[in-house]
């Protein structure tokens, strides 16, 4: 039968069955990382032994932390964040708070409302992805005073503390690598860029970076693309199957690129002898694929570890103001990409 209601085991139950203070059990749950790993492990196995649960609510009606950080991510649908967030939620774990995790779908009144029910659950603080963010958006996050980091993109005179990359920068060295190689032909395929600073800032450094070369890109050779392998595939089946086409093609990440590579493969086009494909990301998987993916790396485990690492100080009152943290771009050289074929492609 199970346990009555009365009879649950509280935290001095936990604290005798431990061999340690109250005062010790509730620091191993609010600031573990101030405590010697063995005692963590003590007060773990008297936890699990007697199925001591905390009463989060009751805490945070009496003024205290919930430990609950809510993560506001665009979608969870593909590998574009998973890396990202599985460094985030583990940092995260590492100073005792918990992810509490929403996607509003690219959609940034959407993202809004997931903010308000966020808040409702009284998270202590608030990550979104990206610096792109609607009016009404930070208007809440202002007047409710929420501890808050944007992660993904990076910009000095950013309105939230941010933790990330310069995307304007991956799409320029994407851009780099292709012209480097002797391409002049290059096509594009991005995802829709409403509501995604990332791909916007990513398109407008490499257009920047072409028309630096005097390079005009086609309109026909301009495609747009949801972050979709299949649906990437289907939407550059027309480009490839047309001649003219291009002799490389660079995509607004990996998700893209690798159905760029499937199209190509579907048509019977060699990669790289044919087409050169470029992708932004280094997803997991872009270096195990049949050609490997040539692309831009965003080293979002650090990324993640660190915008966890300001999350928690800025609400454990370790660190206060606006902060900026730019992370390096690197070009990952690898299969998809080579020089030109002589074969025109004008």
């Amino acid at each position: 039968m199970a346990r009555k209601q009365k009879d649950k085991p509280d935290i001095v139950a936990v604290a005798k069955a431990a061999g340690v203070s109250i005062s010790t059990v509730s620091r191993s749950f609010n600031h573990p990382d101030l405590l010697k790993p063995a005692t963590r492990k003590k007060i773990d196995r008297a936890v699990q032994k007697l199925g001591y649960i905390r009463n989060r609510a009751a805490q945070v009606m009496h003024g205290r932390r919930s430990g609950t950080i809510g993560l506001v991510v665009p979608t969870i649908d593909n590998a574009i964040f998973a890396e990202l967030i599985q460094s985030f939620s583990d940092g995260l774990d590492q100073y005792g708070f918990t992810m509490l995790i929403a996607s509003h779908g690219f959609d940034l009144d959407r993202e809004y409302k997931m903010l308000r029910k966020l808040m409702e659950h009284r998270v202590d603080g608030l990550a979104l992805i990206g610096l792109e963010h609607s009016d009404a958006t930070h208007q809440l996050i202002e007047q409710q005073g929420v501890p808050t980091v944007a992660i993904w993109n990076y910009a000095n005179d950013a309105r939230l503390s941010c933790v990330g990359v310069q995307n304007s920068e991956a799409g320029r060295l994407a851009a780099c690598h292709l012209l480097d190689l002797g391409h002049r032909d290059i096509g594009l395929v991005f995802p829709d860029l409403t509501g995604n600073d990332r791909a916007h800032d990513r398109l407008h450094g490499a257009l920047s970076e072409l028309r630096r070369k005097k390079i005009k890109v086609p309109e026909e050779w301009q495609l747009q693309a949801p972050y979709s392998i299949a649906d990437s595939k289907r939407a550059s089946l027309s480009l490839l199957g047309k001649s003219p086409r291009p002799s490389a093609i660079l995509c607004g990440n990996d998700i893209i690129a690798q159905g760029v590579l499937y199209a190509a493969k579907h048509l019977g086009i060699a990669v790289p002898g044919e087409l050169s494909i470029m992708g932004i990301g280094d997803f997991k998987g872009s270096g195990e694929i049949e050609p490997s993916l040539s692309t831009i790396r965003i080293p979002a485990k650090r990324i993640g570890a660190l915008a966890a690492k300001q999350i928690a100080d800025a609400v454990t009152g370790k660190s206060a103001g606006t902060t900026a943290t730019n992370y390096e771009l690197s070009v990952l050289v690898r299969d998809s990409t080579a020089t030109p074929s002589g074969m025109a492609h004008t």
